[in-house]
C-alpha cells in the first residue's frame, strides 16, 4: 500500500528541515526523507557557525528577507527555549571602493540600517584583533552575529516532529514520478505519494531536478580553527564576526573565539573546485592550509596561533549565485529549494516559510522574484550576451 501526505519534503538540511517544521506547524500530513542524518558531514549544514548579517553587500533586495529571517529565528528560538542566534556585529572590512564596503554601504542607505564606518585607527582601538591596510575602512553592522547550524537544524526537525511529521532517515529517494495529480516518491525503502514535493537536496539537487545537472555546482570549500595569540582580543565582545574584501584574491569570513577550537576562518568558494556529491569530501591539503594560514597571519595576527582544526564542506553553486526557490519547469506539484550558492545559511528560517507558502498556497507574499528558474535563465542569457 502506498502511504499518502499533503506534502513529502525531500532532504532534511537547513532548508529543508525548515520548510518540514513550517509545513507542520500548519497541520498538513507531511513527510520528511533524507539519505543520511540531520546535519552530517557531507552537507552545508554543519561546521558550529554560520554569519549572519543585516547590511547585505551582495544586493540590498535581500534585506527585507533578512527582517523576516530575523524574527522567524527568535520565533524559534522561543519555541526551543534554546539559542540559536548570537548577536557579535559583524565587520566589513575593504578598500572604501572594494565590493563588500559599497554594497554594504548601500543596503544601509537604501534601507536605513544602523551601521557604522570606521577608519584604521578607530578600528585598532576598538577591534585589536584585526589588521588593516593604511587606506581601509571598516563598516560595522550592529546587528550581525552567527548562527548555531547543527541546533536549528535538529530544532527544526524536533518542532516538524511534534507536529506530526513522519520523518525517515537513511532513505535515499531515487526518484519523483510528477503528474497531474501529484508526485511518486520511490526509494529503495518504500514508495510514498505527496500532492506536493519540495526538492531540497544540497548537493544532489540535480539527481531529482536534472535541468539544473548543468548550472548547480557542488563545489569544496574548506574552513580552519586557529587557537589565538591573544585570547582577551579574540573574545566575542572585542571581536566581532568579520567579512573581509581581498580584491582579486576574493573574500574571506570569520568568527571570534566561540567554540573550544578558537577563531574559525575561511575563503567564500576556497578555490571554487568542482566535486561530485556522491564521494566523499577531499581532504584538507597543504594548498588550503597555507592559504588560510596565511590569511589569519596577516589580517586576524590575534588569532593567528596554532591550527587545531580544518575541515572541508560543499557548497553548491548557481550562476548567479542567488538562490533558487520556485516550480520545477512545467510541474507545480515539484518545488525545488536551493542552491544556495554558499550565502544561505543565515536565511533558512525565511525560506522554510517561503517553501511552505509555495507548496500550499502556489505562491508567497515574501520577495521571490530574484530566485526563480526565469530569473536564473535571464541571468545565463546575459552572461552569454555580455
Amino acid at each position: 500500500m502506498t502511504a499518502e501526505y499533503d506534502v513529502a519534503v525531500i532532504g532534511l538540511g537547513a532548508m529543508g528541515s525548515a520548510a518540514l517544521a513550517f509545513l507542520s506547524a500548519r497541520g498538513v500530513k507531511t513527510i520528511g526523507i533524507d539519505a543520511y542524518f540531520p546535519a552530517h558531514a557531507l552537507s552545508s549544514s554543519h561546521g558550529d557557525s554560520r554569519l549572519i548579517r543585516l547590511g547585505y553587500f551582495e544586493d540590498p533586495s535581500y534585506v527585507p528577507l533578512l527582517r523576516r529571517a530575523y524574527q522567524n529565528w527568535r520565533a524559534l528560538e522561543a519555541r526551543l527555549r534554546s539559542d540559536i542566534l548570537t548577536i557579535t556585529g559583524v565587520l566589513q572590512i575593504g578598500a572604501p571602493d572594494s565590493k563588500i564596503v559599497t554594497g554594504t554601504r548601500a543596503s544601509c542607505a537604501m534601507h536605513g540600517l544602523a551601521h557604522e564606518v570606521l577608519d584604521k585607527a578607530e578600528t585598532a582601538r576598538r577591534f585589536p584583533a584585526f589588521q588593516l591596510d593604511s587606506d581601509d575602512i571598516a563598516v560595522l553592522d550592529p546587528q550581525g552575529g552567527y548562527l548555531r547550524p547543527e541546533a536549528a537544524v535538529m530544532g527544526y526537525i524536533k518542532l516538524a516532529a511534534e507536529d506530526g511529521a513522519v520523518l525517515h532517515f537513511g532513505e535515499r529517494v531515487s526518484a519523483i514520478e510528477p503528474d497531474d495529480g501529484g508526485v511518486t516518491i520511490l526509494s529503495a525503502a518504500g514508495r510514498y505519494r505527496a500532492r506536493k514535493v519540495i526538492v531540497a537536496t544540497g548537493s544532489w539537487i540535480a539527481e531529482l531536478a536534472p535541468t539544473l545537472k548543468a548550472h548547480a555546482v557542488p563545489i569544496r570549500q574548506v574552513v580552519a580553527w586557529y587557537q589565538p595569540r591573544d585570547g582577551f582580543a579574540t573574545e566575542p565582545h572585542r571581536m566581532p564576526c568579520f567579512l573581509r574584501d581581498e580584491g582579486s584574491d576574493g573574500s574571506y569570513f570569520g568568527f571570534p573565539a566561540i567554540g573550544g577550537d578558537g577563531v574559525k576562518v575561511g575563503r567564500h568558494a576556497h578555490f571554487r573546485e568542482p566535486i561530485d556529491p556522491n564521494q566523499p569530501n577531499p581532504v584538507v591539503n597543504d594548498a588550503d592550509t597555507a592559504l588560510l594560514d596565511g590569511f589569519i597571519a596577516k589580517r586576524v595576527p590575534a588569532a593567528a596561533g596554532l591550527r587545531v582544526n580544518a575541515v572541508t564542506c560543499r557548497y553548491t553553486m548557481l550562476p548567479s549565485e542567488d538562490f533558487l526557490l520556485d516550480f520545477l519547469p512545467g510541474n507545480s506539484n515539484v518545488v525545488v529549494a536551493s542552491p544556495c550558492s554558499g550565502h544561505g545559511f543565515k536565511f533558512t528560517s525565511v525560506v522554510g516559510e517561503i517553501l511552505a507558502d509555495l507548496a500550499l498556497d502556489g505562491g508567497t507574499a515574501l520577495p521571490t522574484d530574484a530566485f526563480t528558474f526565469a530569473a536564473m535563465d535571464r541571468f545565463i542569457e546575459s552572461r552569454k550576451a555580455a
